[in-house]
């Protein structure tokens, strides 16, 4: 059963995590895109549909997201290592890393959408905070990953 649960946390991470990372950091540099001046005055609307897009990829992902941790759960409680001190990081992280997402990455998104259509002025510093919340986002991923992999006390041998 153990091998099992570890299969499905790890498939659900890399179903639901990895799109999230990787829209939210395509983001950022999409809204600059659409935000430039086009010959039309407003931005174009192909490159708002395309930043709604990678807005709606990172919030329906995110919600898929939950499995990760709860199958994570489910998979520390029949290994038997729930009290371990590299589990409880990894849940702090991850718990950290929701966090951000939830706080401040899908707020800031729907925010730079609303200006988009709302023909208002995108300020880079805007896109730049997004992209500093993402790149936090990321790195507590990337943080947790290494923990499941390079764990204390692994009997993998790695």
């Amino acid at each position: 059963m153990t091998k099992f649960l570890l299969s499905l946390h790890v498939l659900a991470a890399i179903v639901a995590v990895g799109p999230v990372t990787v829209a939210a950091s395509m983001f950022p540099p999409a809204v600059r895109r659409a935000a430039a001046p086009s010959g039309g005055g407003g931005p174009a609307a192909t490159a708002v549909s395309g930043v709604e897009l990678l807005h709606r990829i990172c919030r329906v992902y995110a919600r898929i997201g939950v499995a990760v941790p709860v199958l994570g759960l489910a998979t520390a409680l029949a290994m038997g290592v729930l009290g371990d001190g590299w589990l409880i990081t990894s849940i702090a992280l991850t718990a950290a890393a929701a966090g951000v997402l939830l706080a401040f990455v899908l707020p800031r998104q729907d925010e730079l959408i609303g200006q988009l259509n709302g023909d208002r002025p995108v300020e880079r510093h805007s896109t730049v905070h997004l992209a500093m919340f993402t790149g936090v986002f990321n790195l507590l991923w990337a943080t947790v990953t290494v923990l499941m992999i390079v764990r204390p006390g692994s009997t993998t041998g790695a």
